[in-house]
Order: C-alpha cells, then sequence, then structure tokens
C-alpha cells in the first residue's frame, strides 16, 4: 500500500506539472522559467528538479505512467498474442478512452503547438521515444519474442509516423474529432503491417527447404 510519505510527494509532483503545463500553454516554454514555476507552484527551485529530472520534463510528466503501461501490455499480454498486437491494442483502449497519453483530442492542439515552437522539447521529446523503444524491446526479449530489438524498433516507427501525421493534421487546423478517428484506424493499419510482415518473414525462415 502506498505509504502517506509517497501520497505527498506523488501530490506535489503533480502540482508542479499542472502549474508548469498552464504556464507553458500560456506563454510558451522557452518563455517561462523554472523559477517562476516553482514560484506559482509554491515550492522551492531544487524541489522542482527533485521531482524532475530536466525542465523538458515539466511538460512531459506523464512519460513515466506510458512507458509502465506500454510495458506492461506487453509483459501481461494473453498467451498466443503477438507482443506487436498487445501494443496496437493498448493505444487504440487509450484512444478510445480519450485517455491524455493519446493525446488527440481538440484541447491537445495547444500542447501540439507549443511541442512545435521548442527545439528543446522536440529534442527532448526524440529521446524519450528512444528510451521508450528500449524499454519495449527489453519487454518482449522478457517474455522470448524473437528479435525483439528489430521488433521494438519496427513497432515504433510505424506508430511515429501514423502520430506525428496526425500532429500535423491537428497543427494544420483540421477537425479534431476526424483526425482521432484516422488516428486510430491508421493506428491499427501500421501495427497490423508491422505484425504481418515480421510472422511472414519468420514463417519463411522456419519453412522446411522444397525438395527439387
Amino acid at each position: 500500500m502506498e505509504g502517506r510519505r509517497e501520497r505527498k510527494k506523488a501530490e506535489v509532483r503533480a502540482r508542479i506539472s499542472e502549474v508548469a503545463t498552464a504556464l507553458f500553454l500560456e506563454r510558451g516554454f522557452d518563455a517561462v522559467s523554472v523559477s517562476e514555476v516553482a514560484e506559482a507552484a509554491d515550492v522551492a527551485r531544487p524541489t522542482v528538479f527533485a521531482h524532475f529530472t530536466r525542465k523538458e520534463d515539466l511538460l512531459f510528466d506523464r512519460y513515466p505512467e506510458a512507458e509502465a503501461l506500454i510495458v506492461a501490455a506487453v509483459e501481461d499480454r494473453p498467451a498466443g498474442t503477438s507482443a506487436v498486437h498487445a501494443l496496437s491494442g493498448l493505444l487504440v483502449t487509450l484512444a478510445d478512452e480519450g485517455h491524455p497519453l493519446s493525446a488527440m483530442r481538440g484541447q491537445f492542439r495547444r500542447f501540439w503547438e507549443v511541442v512545435a515552437e521548442s527545439r528543446a522539447l522536440q529534442s527532448r521529446a526524440r529521446e524519450l521515444l528512444d528510451q521508450l523503444e528500449q524499454a519495449i524491446a527489453a519487454a518482449m526479449a522478457h517474455t522470448a519474442v524473437p528479435e525483439p530489438r528489430l521488433t521494438a524498433a519496427l513497432a515504433v516507427a510505424a506508430y511515429r509516423t501514423v502520430h506525428l501525421e496526425a500532429v500535423r493534421r491537428i497543427l494544420a487546423g483540421e477537425d479534431a474529432t476526424a483526425v482521432a478517428v484516422d488516428h486510430r484506424a491508421q493506428t491499427l493499419h501500421a501495427l497490423a503491417v508491422v505484425d504481418g510482415h515480421l510472422a511472414g518473414l519468420r514463417n519463411q525462415t522456419t519453412a522446411p527447404a522444397t525438395a527439387r
């Protein structure tokens, strides 16, 4: 059971992130300092860094939750379900629930504008994606997925392509509901393509040679 101290730390972390995100959405990421975030959240500046190693992580505060959900989806998938299919199922479920991690609803347009305006945020997003790919590969290796690093890389690349196209459309002002519907369908399609190709290649590898 989570102790009182852990709950208090989680509450402080959440408050800092909420305050920081509100400031970033209002003024832009680069225009807000960590000291301003600390003052607005009524904490000391070192307290901010005690909860967030980098300023960028104040906006990407849900990354640990995302990694935990994705790793669990891979490691706890039902018998007979491929790891890529399990990932696809989780991503679609988050989208259907309107979970903040899906980030494809209308209210997230300003979020993506802030990211697009900041090279620091874009760089950090790429780093976190690489970190997530490594975590997925480790989870796949742990559950005996063949060629886990390659499988993880292909799955992440496929989803990244779909995700960036949806973000581009949102930033272009397209209807967020339509974008979200297309994003869901394209996620299913892209990961099914990856899963199908990998299964086909593995079948070819293990198939007995044809007699001549």
